[in-house]
């Protein structure tokens, strides 16, 4: 087992985790807090009948952006950064030694999902539901010190071991929040260091291709700008992140420069100002028992989908804005529903410009009325508000028809559920100089000629769990180990049962070749971090590992799935 804690002893094994998550889930189920019934509820069930809530009775509520701090007692050593295993041929460690410093608590703290529902007790990191948004750019290296301060002891679901992995980010092995190693809370086992249980974890902030442009931190065409945090603790991912454990990380580059009255003609200058005008959006769903308590079954296998839209925590909010452009960054932070979503004013759909999956910037900025995003998936999108007066109410409304964790049906429900109101209630403070530009990130080239290798992965049922070739996940055990610099085309095949599976690979982006042999739709023609394939569907996609070498993952983002072993280790090697 790979866990570890801070102070070198072991962590707990992977049978006892199991052996405590069952003690857990007896406790949870006395407390009212889990049930044995999937979540198919059936008359008489007390899950399955979350309460009614008013819509639109709290405003949306914006994470505040997560400060730095000035120094870290005790003080990084040179092991939280790039260590032996992952870091590039030519560097020193003082080319990315961190400029700036950050510390989070991962903890328990009481939260409302909504004012007619009990206010609970969820998991957070710095306590919030979602945590703190970062805003970083390329080439400022930055480490977070990630502190465990969750209940050994809980009552309920999930489980108090952390690994946090940076999703989307281009990061050595050891800091990617591998699932295998978590590590447990300050007052958990034997004594640690005098600052608790924590984790360092060092993002370089460079992009893939450094190797051949170091001067610019990599090659620009392979930017990332919506990236997001989650725990990925192995086996307890699904439970933890619909706890809370999730937040927005956002990076910054000359050409998305974050700044909407750049002089620099490189800039694109979009909507800008997080929390202002560049507006962070976790799209969930949650379930909850007749008393207004958050529920999840901790053993099911399949997973169920909520009856609650939420948006950053919040129960069908409302967010006003003024007559002006806004930029929307839409995650999917569910363990097993997509969403498929339009905006609409008088019952008419709208269209706004669609210009990033998976936080990679389109080539070229669709014009779009719905977004459909699967587990993990992102979607930026900007949407002009002086187009519509003063007093006008707009509502974000999922319409995919999804009654069972398998996936989406292939109808929309109409008028669909509203998930946010968006009210236009004042004049700009100030002139709009934001825009949407005609082009936006340039695409580097696909070089097929130099594929060294296709793998084949298989995405089954088999022992009534999730199998990739049919093998469990076992942390220990390397699956593929791609070379670094040799591109590869990895298949990716889904065995069927009328399951969607979303597939994220770590590290790096891939390209997208086909889908069952045709090629893919517009806004996936971009980079991607996860793909989605559906029922019976083979996708091929083209991947090159450029820069770390090291341990990382690949896995169905139906967490629940993930959970229940539908992961691969791989490892790049020189």
């Amino acid at each position: 087992m790979s866990s570890f804690l801070p102070d070198g002893s072991a962590g707990p094994s992977r049978r006892f985790v199991f052996k405590l998550g069952a003690a857990s889930g007896v406790a949870a189920a006395a407390y009212g807090l889990l049930s044995p019934k999937s979540g198919n509820a059936k008359d008489g069930d007390q899950v399955g009948r979350s309460p009614f809530t008013t819509p639109f009775a709290v405003p949306l509520p914006l994470p505040a952006v997560k400060q730095p701090v000035a120094a870290l007692d005790p003080p990084p050593q040179k092991e939280a950064g790039p260590g032996e295993a992952g870091r590039l041929p030519h560097q020193r460690w003082e080319e990315f030694l961190p400029k700036t410093l950050y510390e989070v608590h991962a903890r328990e703290a009481l939260h409302s999902f909504h004012p007619e529902l009990p206010t609970q007790l969820i998991w957070g990191f710095d306590g919030l539901l979602p945590g703190p948004t970062f805003v970083n750019r390329i080439g400022n290296p930055v480490l977070v010190r990630m502190y465990n301060d969750l209940p050994a002891n809980h009552i309920g679901f999930g489980s108090p071991e952390i690994s946090t992995h940076l999703h989307g980010g281009h990061i050595a092995a050891e800091s990617d929040g591998y699932a295998g190693d978590f590590y447990s809370p300050t007052k958990f086992g034997p004594t640690l260091t005098r600052a608790g249980a924590y984790y360092d974890y060092h993002y370089p902030n460079i992009l893939a291709g450094y190797d051949d442009s170091p001067a610019t931190f990599g090659d620009p065409r392979e930017m990332k700008g919506t990236l997001w945090y989650h725990d990925h603790r192995m086996d307890f991912t699904a439970a933890n992140v619909y706890k809370g454990l999730a937040g927005f990380h956002l990076l910054f580059d000359a050409i998305d420069s974050g700044n909407e009255n750049d002089p620099n003609p490189a800039a694109l200058r979009l909507p800008s100002g997080v929390g202002q005008f560049d507006i962070p959006l976790m799209l969930q769903d949650k379930k909850f028992d007749s008393s207004g308590m958050l529920f999840f079954d901790q053993f099911d296998p399949e997973g169920f989908v909520g009856e609650k839209m939420l948006v950053n925590g919040k129960i069908q909010p409302f967010f006003k804005v003024a007559r002006r452009k806004y930029r929307f960054r839409m995650c999917n932070g569910s363990a097993t529903r997509f969403f498929q979503v339009y905006l609409t004013f008088q019952g008419r759909d709208q269209e706004f410009a669609y210009i990033a999956n998976d936080g990679d910037l389109l080539e070229a900025p669709l014009t779009a009325q719905h977004v459909r995003l699967g587990m993990a998936e992102r979607g930026d999108i900007v949407v002009d508000f002086s187009r519509y007066p003063i007093g006008a109410q707009l509502f974000l409304v999922d319409r995919i028809v999804q009654d069972d964790p398998r996936g989406p049906d292939d109808k929309l429900q109409n008028p669909g559920t509203p998930m946010l109101r968006i009210d236009v209630d004042r004049e700009p403070p100030a002139p709009d100089n934001s825009q949407v530009p005609a082009k936006l990130r340039a695409l580097a080239p696909v070089d097929l000629v130099s594929v060294v290798r296709t793998r084949r992965f298989e995405l089954e049922r088999g022992n009534g769990q999730w199998q990739i070739n049919g093998r469990f996940f076992d942390p220990e055990r390397i699956d593929a180990d791609p070379g670094r610099g040799r591109p590869e085309i990895w298949v990716l095949k889904n065995g069927g049962g009328g399951w969607w599976h979303p597939l994220h690979i770590h590290l790096e982006d891939q390209r997208i070749l086909s889908r069952d042999g045709r090629p893919p739709p517009p806004h996936e023609r971009g980079r991607k971090d996860v793909t989605v394939v559906g029922p019976d569907e083979e996708v091929r996609v083209f991947i090159v590992f450029r820069d770390f070498t090291g341990k990382y993952v690949a896995h169905c983002h139906n967490t629940v799935h993930e959970d229940h072993a539908m992961m691969i280790r791989w490892d790049v090697v020189p």
